[in-house]
């Protein structure tokens, strides 16, 4: 996926309708494809080959993009976590992945609300990728993840909207406590003891929050 965004820049480099007349379209390109897959520190995992290509036929900004490959990574963290150690729980371990690599597809459309507040984003991401072909089970993301207490919201939602929290190392005793009541009633052991377990790997991905912010604030919201 990267050096499909370098030959789309380089194309548009070695033509004078381009290069010469959209400057800021080779370098928004290219802001773009740092932003989902470059070199960061901390390391993060790059976004899947079909949502960078989204971000891209959908102009996302570079911050967007930042901000999806964080929260990507930090669900990554999440279900491997869980594989590891809750063997019982059953998910869906790429619908997680999906849904926290594009939750906020609506952005692209509802900008603003990068660096303020709206819910407006969320709706229409769910607009967004329906309207590109992808299924309701994972286009849904785009609309729940700021909704974990809705009646119906599955474990994968829960994790998707963790992840959209713990990436800036923020706490929600309340999504945490939906999360903890899933795996107590899948493991059978006591609430307390699946939150000692939580908490610990919240903790530690948690520590990394200061690098992934600054990962994000190093790219334009316009380009």
């Amino acid at each position: 996926m990267k050096q499909w965004f370098r030959s789309r820049a380089s194309d548009c480099r070695r033509r004078p309708d381009c290069a010469g007349q959209y400057p800021d379209a080779v370098m928004t390109s290219t802001l773009l494809s740092r932003a989902v897959s470059g070199a960061a520190d901390p390391p993060l995992l790059p976004l899947p080959d079909r949502v960078a290509e989204l971000l891209s036929e959908l102009g996302s900004p570079p911050r967007l993009a930042a901000h999806l490959r964080a929260v990507h990574d930090v669900a990554h963290r999440l279900v491997d976590w869980l594989e590891r150690d809750y063997r019982l729980v059953v998910f869906d371990r790429e619908a997680v992945l999906f849904g926290a690599a594009t939750h906020d597809v609506g952005k692209t459309l509802h900008v603003a609300e990068l660096s303020g507040p709206g819910a407006a984003h969320e709706e229409a991401g769910r607009t967004i990728l329906l309207g590109r072909g992808v299924g309701p089970e994972l286009a849904r993301f785009a609309a729940t993840h700021a909704s974990w207490a809705d009646p119906g919201v599955g474990l994968e939602d829960l994790l998707v909207s963790l992840a959209d929290k713990v990436w800036k190392n923020k706490r929600v005793p309340g999504l945490e406590d939906l999360v903890v009541a899933r795996l107590a009633e899948a493991t059978g052991r006591a609430a307390w003891e699946e939150f000692l377990a939580l908490d610990e790997v919240l903790s530690d991905i948690g520590a990394g929050a200061d690098e992934r912010l600054a990962f994000q604030a190093a790219f334009p919201i316009d380009g």
